[in-house]
């Protein structure tokens, strides 16, 4: 009688041990991008790059990646920015982070190299060196900044709206 009690305590475990690790397996595949995560999925979950930073776009030759909602999206943002040529940070009154906040970046020449809109308070941006304009709207309110682009992680523009 004991026995069977064993036994069947065991097989119990045994069982709830594979449900857990099917269950484990089937989430990391999904976080790691295993399954789905596109160049044009925006989330980290769907993100093959790793380290928390959201999933790189493209637009005609200029890379570009935002977010910074959370804290280890945020952290790896800033971590990232002296690898890429342009950062771009949004913020509202009192500093408070801003999302939704739409790009776009013109060459020298007037053409837009860049229309996007930023999924968070970070835009990180891989575009040749030259002289561009940045124009940045939030709620219909428009900011433009001039920037110089010369190589990694030596340009930034800070925008910063009173409106929340």
């Amino acid at each position: 009688m004991k026995t069977q009690r064993t036994q069947r305590r065991v097989l119990t475990a045994v069982v709830a041990a594979a449900l857990t690790l099917c269950t484990a397996t089937g989430a990391f595949a999904q976080a790691s991008g295993t399954t789905g995560g596109t160049t044009t999925d925006t989330t980290s979950a769907g993100n093959a790059n790793g380290g928390g930073l959201p999933q790189i776009q493209q637009q005609g030759d200029v890379s570009f990646t935002s977010g910074g909602v959370g804290q280890d999206e945020s952290k790896a943002l800033r971590a990232a920015q002296s690898q890429w040529p342009l950062s771009l940070r949004f913020t509202g009154p009192g500093s408070d982070f801003l999302a939704d906040v739409k790009v776009q970046v013109v060459d020298a020449h007037g053409a837009s190299v860049l229309d996007a809109k930023s999924r968070g308070p970070y835009m990180l941006v891989r575009l040749r060196p030259g002289r561009y304009t940045v124009h940045a709207t939030y709620k219909d309110r428009e900011q433009t900044k001039p920037v110089s682009v010369t190589g990694k992680g030596t340009t930034r523009a800070a925008f910063a709206w009173n409106t929340q």
